[in-house]
Parts: structure tokens; C-alpha cells; sequence
């Protein structure tokens, strides 16, 4: 349906459609797109959250029911109670979706992921100079091994294995292509390049992976895919996901609503519908239960979406009355991107206080009621009174009372708390270095110079 609907409008001379133009159609696109959610991974980082197993049992099967392809249900290593969450959602029976789960190349968190009877593994690593030096603490060379030893070591224990290269976008093209093809011949069966910070553009994006593709050898390009998982740092996460897409990568990572650490990362309900409408491509999503799915997630996460977010905002299908109303009843889409039940919502035109009396009074007429002047007044004061009467200073006071709580649900302490923490229990005064901030930026200075 929501293919053949923009073909008669095109065909009738209504509307033109530049996506189809056989000219910008990128020539590399894939065949068919395959959502990887990272809900259970990224979306879990988000602040205040905290998701039941029950909840995540009830959101994995969502996504199975709408055709999620891979789901990434954790990361057993984390804590047992993370391990246990797996090991139960591992006894759950899925019929579209494959589950993977995260680990780092070592064989504690590889053996945390086997534990749970895990079929598929997902090692995780980085390979630029910033995260050698600073946070794995180790040369190139020892890395390497790390990640070939940990995926080999994961094959042999009967796991598939994917290869997430972590800040890939901030990594060297030459040492992307040295650790894709060290991870490939080791088996990992994808390679997936991570924007961990959202530090790339478009343009980038489709530079980057166009010369990763360009420089793996013939065997490796044929037998593994790529994927990509995008942050939402510059609120480019959907649009560097399709760029992506545009250079022939099937494998896509994303979270439902775009919940995630810091911005998030590509939203679920964006990608898919993009893809599908904008590219004409297949992602395997049944489209109709993406809202069902965004509710499922924001009553879960106890995390509202925001009205205005496209796709699932409620605002987005929602339209006050105005002049064109006849107009705008007659087809919906002279002001709609695509019929809102393509993603299972409807249009909502409502009267509001911007209505105009004699648009309302025409709407009577139409409807073959005839108002008195009196009644007409009586219409209008009662159409305008619940706003009117609304104390919004006091609506303002309720807004900044649950915007306080939800602050107060943030888990953990800040630095400065915790050291406070630690001195109230400890009796110590811990000895910190002097002027960290200071010693911070001269340290970025450096990197970025």
C-alpha cells in the first residue's frame, strides 16, 4: 500500500517525487536493509532508566512481531543480574529476530556471553590512538591480538561472531582496514563501524565507508557485510545511518525512539521509515506496529517522547483547523509526508483557540446547522474557555516539578559527589590531582593540534 499510494499520485500528475529520479538514486544501495536494535544495549544507558525483565521480555517480542532482525538483548559481563536477564530472555522463543549479546575481547565477557547460551556474540573494541593510549592502555599490535584471540576464541566455543570497530569513525582508514581484515580472516561474520560520539557528517560518512569498501579484499567484501551504529551527538544519527545505507551497508543500528547514552543513537521508527519511503528499500518491518512499539518503549522506560519527534511525536499527525479545512479533509496529504496509517497512527484535526468564528460558523453551515448570534457566542467562548481559564503559571510550576524528579531520578554520583561520598565514609580526604579541568583541555589541546 504505501508504495503504490506516491506511484498514483505521481502518475495523476500531482505531486513530483525527486527521491525516484533514477539519478539520485545512490548506485550502491543494498538489496535489503537489516535493523539491528541496540534497545537492551544503548537504550538502557539513558539516564533514570531502568527496564524490568518482564519489560524487556514484552519490548523484545515487538520487535520480533515487527520484523526486527538482530536484537542485541545486553552485556552479560556487566553484572550477573545482567547475565541472568539474558540467560532468561535466551528461553524465550523469537521467529524473526536473531539475538546477539556484547562482550569485550577477553575471555571473561566472552565467557559471561556463553554462559548464557547465547548463539551469537558481538565483541567490541577500539583502534585509534586516543583509546590506546588512554583508556585500553596498550600498543596497536597488543589490540590487535586482543581482538583476534577473542573472536577466534568465541568460534571455537560454537558463537557467531560480529566485530563492532568502537569510535570507528575517529579511526584511521588504513588501521579501519588493518583490524577489519584481521577480524575477517579471524571469522568475525560482520564488521561493523561505530560513530561513537556523533562526530561525522553525511558526506563523511559516505566517503568513509565507500574507501572501507574500496580497500577489504575481494574475499572479504563478498563473504562479510558491514554495519554501522550511529550516535546522535550533532542530531545526525538518522541521517548518517542512511548515508551509510547509501554506500551499500544492510546492517543498521538502532534504538527504539532513539533512546540511548548521552543524544541516543538512529531512532528505530526513523531509519525504518525513511528507508522504506524515502529509498524504496525493504527492511522486513511490518510498518504498521512502529507506534504500538514507540508506546511499548516510553511506558517501559518511564522516558517521554518528545511531541514534536518525527514519525511517533504526538504532534506530528495532529493539525488545528484553518481556512483550508475543506481542503485538507478532502486529502490529507496537501499537508501530511505519507498517511499516517503506513506507521499506525491517524490524522487528528481538532478546533482550537485559533479558529477562526467565521471558519466555525462555515462548518456549521456545511453541516446544515444554523446558529443565532447568541448561540455563536456561546460556542466560541466555550471553545476558547479551557485554555483561557488554564493558570499557566501553575501548569509551568507542575512542568518544572517533574522535570526536578526526573533529575532526582538519575542514577549514580557525580564525580564531585562521589568524592564527597567517599570522605563522609572513609573519614579520609581523598588526594585528588590539582586543576583536572585544566589538565583535561590542555590534554585535548594536544589531540587536537
Amino acid at each position: 500500500m504505501r508504495k503504490t499510494i506516491f506511484k498514483k499520485l505521481e502518475a495523476q500528475g500531482l505531486i513530483a517525487n525527486y527521491n525516484r529520479l533514477r539519478k539520485n538514486l545512490p548506485p550502491k544501495l543494498p538489496d535489503r536493509v537489516f535493523i539491528w536494535d541496540e534497545t537492551f544495549r544503548e537504550g538502557i544507558k539513558a539516564p533514570t532508566v531502568y527496564l524490568t525483565y518482564v519489560e524487556q521480555v514484552r519490548l523484545a517480542k515487538l520487535m520480533d512481531e515487527s520484523g526486527v532482525a538482530i536484537i542485541n538483548v545486553g552485556f552479560p559481563a556487566i553484572s550477573e543480574d545482567e547475565k541472568r536477564n539474558v540467560k532468561r530472555i535466551m528461553n524465550e522463543s523469537f521467529s524473526n529476530s536473531k539475538l546477539t549479546a556484547s562482550a569485550e575481547p577477553t575471555k571473561a565477557s566472552i565467557d559471561a556471553c556463553l554462559e548464557t547460551g547465547i548463539k551469537e556474540v558481538t565483541i567490541e573494541s577500539p583502534f585509534n590512538g586516543l583509546n590506546l593510549q588512554y583508556k585500553l592502555k596498550m600498543t596497536k599490535e597488543q589490540a590487535q591480538k586482543r581482538i583476534v584471540d577473542g573472536i577466534d576464541y568465541a568460534k571455537k566455543h560454537g558463537a557467531t561472531v560480529n566485530f563492532m570497530l568502537m569510535d570507528g569513525t575517529r579511526t584511521p582508514l588504513e588501521e579501519i582496514l588493518q583490524i577489519f581484515e584481521a577480524a575477517a580472516n579471524a571469522g568475525a561474520a560482520r564488521l561493523g563501524i561505530a560513530d561513537s560520539v556523533g562526530f561525522i557528517r553525511p558526506l563523511s560518512m559516505r566517503y568513509l565507508i565507500s574507501h572501507i569498501r574500496d580497500g577489504l579484499t575481494e574475499a572479504i567484501k563478498k563473504k562479510v557485510p558491514l554495519s554501522i551504529h550511529c550516535h546522535n551527538d550533532f542530531g545526525l544519527a538518522s541521517a548518517n545511518t542512511l548515508a551509510a545505507i547509501e554506500e551499500g551497508v544492510p546492517y543498521v543500528h538502532t534504538c527504539i525512539a532513539g533512546f540511548g547514552e548521552r543524544a541516543g543513537i538512529a531512532p528505530f521508527e526513523e531509519v525504518v521509515t525513511a528507508a522504506e519511503l524515502l529509498y524504496n528499500l525493504d527492511t522486513g518491518i511490518d510498518m504498521g506496529k512502529i507506534y504500538r512499539v514507540a508506546q511499548a518503549a516510553e511506558k517501559a522506560f518511564a522516558l517521554p517522547i518528545q511531541f514534536h519527534k518525527p514519525i511517533i511525536g504526538e504532534n506530528i499527525f495532529t493539525h488545528e483547523v484553518e481556512e483550508e479545512v475543506e481542503e485538507m479533509m478532502a486529502h490529507p496529504l496537501v499537508f501530511e509526508p505519507f498517511p499516517p496509517e503506513i506507521v499506525g497512527r491517524e490524522t487528528t484535526v481538532f478546533i482550537g483557540r485559533n479558529t477562526g468564528q467565521t471558519l466555525i460558523q462555515k462548518l456549521l453551515e456545511n453541516a446544515g446547522i444554523r446558529a443565532s448570534p447568541r448561540q455563536m457566542d456561546e460556542l466560541f467562548r466555550r471553545i476558547k474557555g479551557p485554555q483561557e481559564s488554564l493558570d499557566k503559571g501553575e501548569a509551568q510550576m507542575t512542568y518544572y516539578q517533574v522535570k526536578k524528579l526526573m533529575k532526582d531520578l538519575l542514577k549514580g554520583y557525580t564525580m564531585d559527589q562521589f568524592w564527597r561520598l567517599v570522605e563522609q565514609v572513609t573519614r579520609q580526604k581523598p588526594k585528588l590531582p590539582k586543576n583536572t579541568k585544566k589538565q583535561s583541555q590542555q590534554t585535548a589541546d594536544k589531540l587536537i593540534t
